[in-house]
């Protein structure tokens, strides 16, 4: 798959789930240690927002809009993932006062389970995942752009 940055045409590698797929498995740690999963989620609906890295403008502006969204959405779980180490994703969340789920794809197992590595840029492709409370995916976006936002509300939409 190929998407842009501002623009310039860059590479996706993998294959990436579509809806009605069954969510690709996946174990990452989060900023308590604890570890996240495809089954640890079940059980509620889940927004899963993906970015390239925290310390850009548009991955915190999308973290940011996902942890108000949070606040509104108290049956939902909302995850942040990147390949930002988990010290970064920590002292990002510390910096700004906000307490989110942030899990760390350092090693790639998502990035390369839900085909969204950019090898050129060594980061995972802005992208969201709506799962139902069974892990099935009912909304991906695949933002075309990396330098630009999510559908937010087209996100939120999939929920109900």
């Amino acid at each position: 798959m190929e998407i842009t940055r501002k623009g310039v045409p860059t590479t996706i590698e993998g294959v990436q789930p579509k809806v009605g797929d069954t969510a690709p498995a996946f174990a990452l740690t989060n900023l308590n240690g604890q570890t996240v999963t495809v089954d640890t989620l079940k059980g509620k609906k889940t927004i899963v927002s993906v970015f390239p890295d925290i310390n850009t403008r548009v991955c915190d502006l999308q973290t940011r809009r996902f942890f108000q969204i949070a606040k509104d959405l108290p049956n939902v779980n909302i995850v942040n993932i990147s390949n930002n180490t988990i010290d970064q994703l920590g002292g990002w969340c510390a910096t700004e006062g906000i307490e989110a789920e942030m899990l760390s794809d350092a090693n790639l197992e998502f990035a390369k389970a839900y085909g969204l590595f950019m090898p050129e840029f060594n980061v995972l492709a802005r992208s969201i995942f709506v799962f139902d409370e069974t892990g099935t995916i009912t909304y991906v976006e695949i933002v075309p752009d990396m330098a630009t936002e999510p559908n937010y509300d087209a996100a939120i939409a999939a929920l109900n």
